[in-house]
């Protein structure tokens, strides 16, 4: 009888920078900042399990939302982008929310419940694959949002992400 067990690989940082603007309110989700790009077609994992943490700025507004986006491509995005994301690290703005709810799946919400400066808040993992009916993309990548109305916690350590990738053995 062949036994499948779940391998995780080494804990991957995953380049995302909030702090370096720092990263500014977009009342429709468009404006955010985009990870580098994550490349599976060395590692070939089945699956990557994200998680990690964002810290608000000064006097946030109350029932607020930051959102983490995954996207997904089969070509690196240093030769073909996805809108304006081009798999490096840096603030960008989409075209529109068409572009937001059609190439983006929604990764993670962080429900902003009070007007407290500075609080971080974590997310729970959740698996890449399961975003893309089961396969993890050849490349992907990350892509953070907010409505706080104000601009987010200025250190860069403040918010973190990183990644899982999942391969499974058989004995």
């Amino acid at each position: 009888m062949v036994e499948v067990k779940t391998t995780y690989g080494t804990n991957q940082t995953i380049a995302l920078d909030l702090g370096a603007t720092p990263l500014a309110s977009s009342a429709t989700f468009t404006g955010g900042r985009e990870s580098t790009e994550i490349d599976n077609t060395t590692n070939l994992y089945i699956d990557a399990l994200v998680q990690g943490f964002v810290t608000v700025g000064t006097t946030p507004t109350v029932n607020t939302s930051i959102l983490v986006y995954v996207w997904g491509s089969d070509v690196s995005l240093g030769t073909t982008a996805i809108d304006v994301l081009d798999g490096t690290d840096s603030d960008e703005t989409l075209t529109n929310t068409g572009v937001l709810n059609s190439a983006l799946k929604l990764g993670a919400v962080i429900n902003v419940l009070a007007a407290t400066s500075d609080v971080t808040y974590n997310i729970a993992p959740f698996s890449v694959a399961e975003l893309f009916g089961g396969a993890l993309p050849k490349f992907w990548g990350l892509f953070v949002t907010h409505n706080t109305g104000v601009a987010l916690n200025t250190t860069s350590a403040n918010h973190v992400f990183h990644y899982n990738g999942i391969t499974y053995t058989s004995t």
